[in-house]
C-alpha cells in the first residue's frame, strides 16, 4: 500500500514530467519559429526584397484578382501612408506591381501584382510550401484537429498579452 509520502513523491515526478513535456512543446515551437524566420530571410535575400515588401506581395496575392487599394496594404502592414508609398515605389520599380486607376472611383488607385512577381513568389516559396503541406497532410484527422486547436489557443494567448509600460 502506498504511503502518503510515496503518493506525494509520485505526484511530484508526474508534475515534473508534465512541465518537461510543456517546455519541450514550447521549445519546439521556438525552434520552428527560428527556422521559419531564417527561411523567410533567405527568401527575401534571394528576391532582393525587404520583409514588408514580401508581406505586401503576399497580401496582394491573397486578394481577389491580386489587387488592393494602397490603404488596405497600409492597414494590413500597420505602416504610415508615406512608408507604403515608398514600398510601392520600390515594388513598382522592380516590376512586381503595377498601379492603375480604380475602375469606379476616379480619385483612387489600385495596386496589382504582376505575373512576373506571382511566378517569382511561386518558384521561390513553392518547394517550402509543398514540404510543409506534406507534413500537415501526413497527420491523421485527429492529430490535425489537435494541432489546429493548440495553435489557435496559442494565438489567443499571445494576442491577449498587453504591452507592459516602460519604467
Amino acid at each position: 500500500m502506498d504511503t502518503p509520502a510515496d503518493a506525494g513523491y509520485w505526484y511530484a515526478a508526474h508534475e515534473i514530467d508534465e512541465k518537461a513535456r510543456a517546455r519541450e512543446v514550447l521549445e519546439t515551437m521556438r525552434l520552428y519559429r527560428a527556422a521559419d524566420m531564417a527561411m523567410r530571410r533567405r527568401t527575401r535575400d534571394s528576391m532582393a526584397m525587404g520583409e514588408n515588401e514580401l508581406l505586401a506581395l503576399r497580401f496582394l496575392l491573397q486578394q481577389p484578382d491580386h489587387t488592393a487599394r494602397p490603404s488596405e496594404i497600409t492597414k494590413y502592414l500597420a505602416l504610415s501612408s508615406a512608408s507604403i508609398t515608398a514600398l510601392l515605389d520600390r515594388l513598382e520599380k522592380t516590376g512586381r506591381i503595377t498601379r492603375m486607376s480604380h475602375p469606379s472611383d476616379r480619385r483612387s488607385i489600385l495596386v496589382k501584382v504582376t505575373e512576373h512577381a506571382d511566378q517569382e513568389v511561386r518558384e521561390t516559396l513553392g518547394v517550402m510550401h509543398a514540404r510543409m503541406y506534406a507534413v500537415a497532410a501526413s497527420l491523421s484527422a485527429e492529430e490535425q484537429a489537435t494541432v489546429v486547436g493548440f495553435l489557435r489557443r496559442m494565438v489567443d494567448a499571445v494576442d491577449g498579452v498587453a504591452p507592459q509600460p516602460a519604467d
